[in-house]
């Protein structure tokens, strides 16, 4: 298959690549895009070195099978007729068109089907957080319908992307010089702080991050469920956390929640709390699994659970998410 990353010297586009090649997918050839700052870098992939072309309208994407995009939604917007024009498909990790009713929003181990049905040639990638909190719903989900949703996240730096996770770590070094802390990717300061706004406030206080657990949950789920989130910037490196209250239509056994959970693609249980046993991002960043514990009933809900899940979401939060979807589509028959 002929394959494009748009957006490759980004963090994600870099996992991409990685990825692609640690999980043997159909790749004949690979084209590299990126903007005008990043064309001409070199990237090894199988063994050959690819260069990033700077991304332009026209005929780029001819002979293109996928693209995976992960430049930002202004990108994904201007040049979606671009990539899509010739057959290619498009597979989005930005917020371009994830409530597009003509474009499936895909989560593999939750809606797979709904990527069969892709009239623009587009299939979006959810947003890593809502990614997250579904692989871990999912499970619960096949033992009862679940009616409310409360989360609170703790994201990583890198959740907004390298030169996140670099002012980061600078930030650290600066705090323990005693140097004046430079702050330019977050609102204040994340070293040694955490920060209640992911995304920008919208009319009703929420943020846009926020609004995206509630939207695309729904479309996901295809479902009438409301989630009500909190998101927190928090100085780790990688790999989101999110503490997670669910309100289901059956009282469910904790212990039947842990075994549905166990048996579930892409989750992994670590659920033993007296023996201090439970998942942390500094131990998931790198893995592909949604990490879940501390399973346990809510207090203050009847038919209430609450859990805590962690995933790195440069990996099933973004890339390979998206790859999911399309070997989804090759194993169907659909690419």
């Amino acid at each position: 298959m002929n394959i494009a990353i748009v957006g490759a010297s980004g963090a994600v586009g870099q996992t991409f690549l990685q990825l692609l090649e640690e999980r043997h997918f159909p790749v004949d050839n690979l084209l590299l895009f990126g903007s005008k700052r990043s064309a001409g870098q070199e990237y090894e992939f199988g063994g050959k070195k690819y260069m990033v072309q700077e991304l332009r309208h026209g005929d780029q994407f001819r002979d293109v099978d996928v693209v995976f995009a992960s430049a930002g939604a202004g990108v994904s917007r201007e040049y979606a007729e671009d990539i899509t024009r010739y057959g290619a498909l498009m597979i989005d990790n930005s917020s371009a068109f994830r409530m597009d009713p003509e474009v499936p929003l895909v989560v593999p181990e939750c809606n797979a089907e709904d990527a069969l049905c892709c009239p623009k040639r587009i299939i979006a990638n959810p947003n890593c957080t809502t990614i997250i909190m579904l692989v871990a719903l999912q499970p619960i989900l096949r033992l009862s319908p679940i009616r409310r949703i409360r989360v609170a996240t703790y994201q990583a730096a890198s959740g907004a992307g390298a030169a996140a996770m670099a002012e980061l770590e600078e930030q650290y070094r600066q705090v323990l010089n005693g140097e004046e802390v430079t702050v330019n990717r977050f609102p204040y300061q994340l070293a040694m702080n955490m920060i209640p706004q992911v995304d920008v406030f919208t009319e009703n206080d929420y943020t846009k991050e926020e609004m995206k657990m509630f939207n695309e949950t729904r479309k996901i789920l295809h479902s009438d469920v409301r989630t009500s989130a909190t998101c927190v910037r928090v100085p780790s490196l990688r790999s989101h956390s999110e503490s997670i209250w669910i309100e289901t239509d059956e009282p469910l056994d904790p212990a039947i929640v842990r075994e549905s959970l166990k048996k579930a693609e892409g989750v992994v249980v670590i659920d033993e709390p007296l023996k201090g046993k439970y998942p942390m991002p500094l131990y998931v960043a790198g893995k592909d699994e949604v990490f879940v514990g501390r399973i346990r009933k809510d207090l203050a809900v009847e038919n209430g659970l609450t859990l805590w899940a962690v995933g790195d979401q440069i990996r099933k939060g973004a890339a390979l998410n998206a790859i999911q979807i399309a070997e989804y589509l090759i194993n169907r028959g659909e690419l």
